[in-house]
């Protein structure tokens, strides 16, 4: 019968790392390719109130937001203090509501026109006069989905 000899200790060979800085850029392009970026800065103050049920919004692609609040502070010398709505980038009145629902729903896919969310992002020490204004404005423009956004109460 045949005898099998060990020769020595072998040893393991060396990982080839020539691949690695391909694979490190190829991750790379994959996140700046599918991280959205905040494409909108906000001109006036947004602290949102405190609920206690909140509910995460499913799909953030068929979110349009509506930003109510005081202008911040490098804008208060030409808006003034009084609470202001803010559509995309820019100051807007109530009357461009409708204008601005009609543009969100040109700029979906044709099957997602009818679920867009309109998210109301009203500062905490806005008054409901201005609320209701945006929400009948949203009514004329047959924009019935309204979501209002808040922060998730600390649990005791």
């Amino acid at each position: 019968m045949a005898t099998f000899k060990r020769e020595g200790k072998k040893e393991v060979p060396s990982l080839s790392t020539s691949s690695l800085p391909d694979i490190v850029f190829m991750l790379l392009f994959f996140f700046m390719v599918t991280t959205t970026m905040r494409d909108v800065s906000l001109l006036v103050a947004n602290t949102m109130p405190q609920a206690s049920e909140t509910v995460k919004l499913e799909k953030k692609s068929l979110v349009s937001n509506i930003y109510v609040g005081k202008p911040n502070d490098q804008f208060q010398a030409a808006y003034g203090t009084e609470p202001r709505i803010q559509l995309n980038d820019k100051f807007a009145s109530v009357e461009e509501i409708q204008a601005f629902v009609a543009s969100e729903r040109e700029a979906r896919k044709e099957e997602d026109r009818n679920s867009i969310t309109n998210n109301l992002k009203v500062d905490r020490r806005v008054t409901m006069g201005i609320v209701t204004d945006i929400k009948q404005e949203l009514r004329k423009a047959n924009s019935l989905r309204v979501n209002y956004g808040s922060v998730k109460r600390p649990t005791r």
